[in-house]
């Protein structure tokens, strides 16, 4: 319908001024009484053809009032046109949203979109600070699966480096006879955290613990087969954390993978006189004429660096995969990393795909004490099952209000999800704040809130025995205001799942979840539905149904699931 407004705008401004237009804009009203859209046309043209904005706005009201789909157009300001459609309008527009909730056919054979996200160091426990990147991560490639396309969900783990030296040190000194295979996640952060306080009394563990490292680089027998058993146990318990967030990965390939990748980059630099050398002989990349500070590839001991890595890494993805584009999901202080990265691939003279370093903000506590409460690591798991806790607690303030068969599978619903959607229904370029009472609520932009009104349209479609939208050839009647609020407000799910994806902002589709909810209540507060007549019934279950479905697809998007009772 936007589409044949505008042709006959354009139709409209040809003929009356010989002007020809090529973006014609459609807002929407912020007062819904004024229509269900507006057009600032007149405005945009009024200079070219030296006539008020009022005046322009009158000559172009007859076409748009000649559409049969238009129910009523008048002038509104300094010369917007406001314009209501006729009920079939939305009636159509209802059944191409329900339409629109099924994921498009995967391309396969299409280049893959790479997305990388979470990126966790072996041998220590996923931290809250994790949480943004993995969970923004996974809503994202969400995004782009659900639009069609072919994607690579890449988890790059941190398992390279000196750290599984001392590692070793320390298991040797303080669990000599026990199975590295033994130990938990925790019990390894343990183990070298009492290396490094030791340290500050026998600094002579430093030079220990980069001796065990060099030897796990040379391919050490017994140091390798320690690193493995670390890095399996590492990844058990980060599939327990990934379950229960719904995140999952296609692949797990660490900076490890790129041992033997490393050499034939750093040469092709040194080549190209890319890689110059620096400081005491370290290869650095420089990038004047800017003011971008050097990057290091190389240290001057001849050790390879993250820097090194990631340019191996880039080649490797390049030449592997082909990509159409790359998303890497970092924090914001990453960022002069890879402007870096992709500066010295430019020099290199690398075809690069189109890529993205998807940035986000830090994390702050509402409650100040979840900061500081377990010492320099707050570990995600922790969290998430305070997170349940805290689900279990408000479902019991509630009471009655809050009905279930199993208790316990939704506090895991609710927690967790609470805690993911508080998290996604923040702008990610701003500072994140952790505020459990603000997850929790039952109203507001929380996920209890989307899934208890999911639960709610549930209910109904229940009582009248619907499973599916119902047909409604015709429909006659004037909409009431509420019917065209929600009707108005579902018909934008396909463009916000666009937006989502195209800006790489999850909070975008969050704030319309919120949005249909607040319509859907709206609604459901003042218009029976079960008690409705003939095609006002079926209009109104159809209004159930797709809201419903909306919020579900939405939902799992989001990384949440949601109950069909509550």
């Amino acid at each position: 319908m936007i589409t044949l407004l505008q042709s006959a705008l354009k139709k409209a401004v040809q003929e009356l001024y010989s002007l020809t237009v090529d973006d014609i804009d459609v807002e929407v009203p912020h007062d819904k009484s004024h229509g269900d859209i507006a057009i600032p046309l007149a405005m945009k043209i009024c200079k070219q053809v030296s006539q008020s904005p009022r005046a322009v706005a009158e000559t172009l009201l007859p076409y748009i009032t000649a559409l049969a789909e238009v129910e009523h157009a008048e002038i509104a300001g300094p010369g917007y046109i406001n314009i209501s459609f006729v009920p079939s309008v939305w009636i159509k527009a209802l059944e191409e949203t329900y339409a629109a909730l099924l994921p498009k056919p995967l391309r396969k054979s299409e280049s893959p979109v790479i997305i990388e996200y979470s990126q966790p160091n072996i041998a220590k426990p996923l931290g809250i600070h994790h949480l943004i990147g993995t969970i923004v991560g996974q809503a994202v490639s969400n995004l782009y699966e659900f639009s069609g396309y072919n994607v690579l969900r890449w988890n790059y783990l941190g398992d390279y480096g000196t750290q599984f030296g001392k590692l070793a040190v320390a298991k040797r000194l303080y669990a000599p006879d026990r199975a590295a295979t033994s130990f938990s996640i925790e019990e390894l952060l343990e183990l070298y955290v009492r290396f490094h306080t030791d340290i500050e009394t026998n600094p002579a563990l430093e030079e220990e613990g980069r001796r065990a490292s060099k030897l796990l680089e040379d391919g050490d027998k017994e140091l390798r087969a320690f690193w493995q058993d670390v890095v399996t146990i590492t990844k058990q318990s980060l599939a327990e954390v990934y379950d229960r967030l719904h995140v999952a990965f296609d692949l797990d390939l660490g900076e490890s993978f790129y041992e033997d990748k490393m050499a034939p980059v750093l040469q092709e630099g040194i080549e190209k006189g890319v890689f110059e050398i620096g400081n005491e002989g370290a290869r650095i990349v420089t990038f004047a004429p800017t003011d971008m500070p050097p990057y290091v590839v190389q240290r001057s001991d001849g050790g390879t660096l993250y820097s090194t890595r990631d340019l191996a890494q880039m080649r490797y993805r390049i030449d592997t995969y082909k990509p159409q584009e790359i998303l890497i999901f970092t924090d914001i202080a990453q960022k002069l990393h890879f402007e870096q990265l992709v500066a010295t691939c430019n020099k290199l003279d690398w075809k690069l795909p189109q890529f993205t370093n998807v940035l986000f903000g830090r994390m702050r506590f509402a409650d100040k004490k979840m900061s500081t409460r377990k010492g320099n690591i707050l570990k995600l798991q922790e969290v998430l099952d305070e997170a349940v806790i805290e689900a279990r607690n408000t479902i019991n303030e509630h009471g009655e209000a809050v009905k279930t068969d199993d208790p316990s599978a939704l506090a895991e619903m609710m927690g967790i999800g609470a805690l993911s959607y508080g998290i996604l229904s923040q702008n990610r370029l701003s500072e994140i704040v952790f505020d459990w009472q603000k997850f929790l609520a039952f109203d507001g932009n929380s996920a209890p809130y989307i899934q208890y009104t999911h639960a709610r349209a549930r209910s109904i479609l229940r009582k009248a025995d619907v499973g599916g939208i119902l047909p409604l050839d015709t429909y006659s009647s004037v909409l009431t205001t509420k019917e065209r609020e929600l009707l108005r407000t579902l018909s934008r799910w396909d463009h916000i799942i666009t937006q989502s994806r195209e800006s790489y902002m999850p909070h975008l589709l969050c704030t319309y979840l919120y949005s249909v909810c607040q319509a859907f209540n709206s609604f459901y507060s003042v218009e029976p539905i079960l008690e409705a007549k003939d095609t006002q019934r079926v209009l109104r279950l159809n209004l159930c149904m797709v809201t419903a479905d909306v919020l579900r697809t939405g939902a799992r998007i989001l990384t949440l699931d949601v109950p069909d009772t509550m």
